[in-house]
């Protein structure tokens, strides 16, 4: 027998394949509850400067899938919140959902003047601790729920006192607790997204150790017009435009020390960002250090468009180490050309590593019995017999292309299997 709330569909993640699902069961007729662990939806996406094929900013497909949201009463988003247990089986789910404190009401607007009076500051994890933000914050100008966030943990004791002393009666509730809701679903959706890997444990490529080593994700953010640079790219060290610059592809992947297998999505990533660096530092030398060139079908154009750039050097050999020179601090790359059989050592004001795509469904397991992962930690969906169907890159590395895809081939199973 079917529970009598067997229509209603759990998703698992606010990025662009879980609000896809949402969306479209929701716009079918279903009630979807979508939870998200963040402070808003958008996922890794939202942090892009432009994703390919056209070249779109972020605003461009999530603006109009968050308006359908908000004209969508069928849904119900919970910011802030995770999964912490799950009993039951297809058509009849008990869902427990802890959500953590925000401690901002919204039901008073935030003044400007009383983030700008805050001394307290936090790392900006939205452009990936490239710089820092209030204590008190907006995540992003395209934030949903547009709403602060307070992070309690990094307030001192003198804004804490300054909030109570001055903020507006029913902004922030400094006293606000983490609450347990419960739910009741005939089906669920995971799309918890993926992560970089992490560029720290590939020692000899210099990520932490040499300043101006940074990552594809971190690159993003540099080209983008709401990033921590306006858009410029600039070098961390001294802030000056790199007039050289080289691609690491496959940093950590195809690796059976780090990643195994290849993520995908890093050759055309770092073809799109080669063009981000043309268009802004149209004088910059590009190299691109690669093991293989992956592009498919009408992708393969960035590939051929580029080969004619005189301006960007392909080198078909894996990097073996990147070191600093102090006084400078730029970057001096030891790589062995597999083309020639020669090792040489270029020198670069910047390097980016092309890291790879780690499912969050592997690294933190959710707590629901019977899924299964394979030896990646991707999910392995079981068509059906569970009720319970993986989207986007839970379930393997994928494009922004493919996520919206595969969220609304989840949408549909999960409304079969009712």
């Amino acid at each position: 027998m079917m529970s009598s709330d067997a229509k209603r569909i759990l998703v698992i993640g606010g990025g662009i394949s879980g609000i896809t699902a949402a969306v479209e069961a929701a716009e079918v007729g279903y009630e979807v509850i979508l939870v998200e662990k963040e402070p808003c939806l958008g996922g890794r996406v939202i942090r892009m400067h432009q994703y390919f094929p056209k070249m779109c900013p972020p605003a461009c497909g999530l603006e109009i899938n968050l308006r359908r949201i908000r004209q969508n009463p069928r849904i119900t988003v919970y910011t802030l919140a995770e999964v912490e247990h799950v009993s039951g089986s297809r058509g009849n789910f008990e869902v427990s959902i802890h959500q953590r404190p925000r401690y901002v009401t919204g039901n008073v607007p935030i003044p400007d003047t009383l983030v700008d009076s805050l001394e307290s500051l936090r790392p900006d994890e939205f452009n990936y601790g490239m710089g820092k933000t209030k204590a008190l914050y907006l995540p992003h100008e395209m934030a949903y729920p547009m709403m602060h966030v307070l992070d309690r943990r990094a307030l001192s004791v003198h804004d804490k006192e300054h909030i109570q002393r001055t903020c507006p009666q029913g902004t922030i509730d400094l006293d606000m607790q983490s609450k347990s809701i419960q739910v009741n679903v005939g089906s669920m959706i995971v799309a918890t997204g993926w992560q970089p890997y992490d560029a720290a444990k590939i020692a000899p490529l210099g990520f932490g150790r040499c300043t101006n080593v940074i990552t594809n994700v971190m690159m993003e953010r540099l080209a983008a017009n709401n990033g921590p640079t306006g858009g410029t790219v600039l070098r961390p060290s001294d802030s000056i435009e790199p007039k050289t610059v080289a691609f690491v592809q496959c940093a950590g992947s195809r690796d059976e020390n780090h990643l195994p297998y290849c993520s995908s999505v890093c050759c055309m990533g770092t073809l799109k960002q080669t063009r981000y660096i043309r268009e802004r530092c149209p004088e910059a030398a590009i190299s691109i250090f690669y093991i293989d060139i992956r592009t498919t079908g009408r992708h393969e154009k960035y590939y051929y468009d580029l080969l004619g750039d005189d301006h960007v050097r392909f080198v078909k050999g894996k990097v073996a180490r990147v070191d600093e020179e102090p006084a400078t601090r730029n970057l001096k790359v030891d790589v062995e050309d597999s083309m020639s059989g020669k090792k040489y050592q270029g020198c670069f004001d910047l390097v980016i590593l092309a890291t790879g795509i780690v499912p969050c469904a592997g690294i933190a397991k959710l707590p629901i019995p019977g899924l299964q992962y394979d030896g990646y930690g991707f999910l392995v969906n079981d068509e059906g017999e569970r009720g319970i169907f993986a989207a986007g890159c839970a379930r393997r590395p994928s494009d922004v292309s493919q996520s919206v895809k595969d969220g609304t081939a989840a949408a549909l199973k999960a409304i079969q299997c009712l």
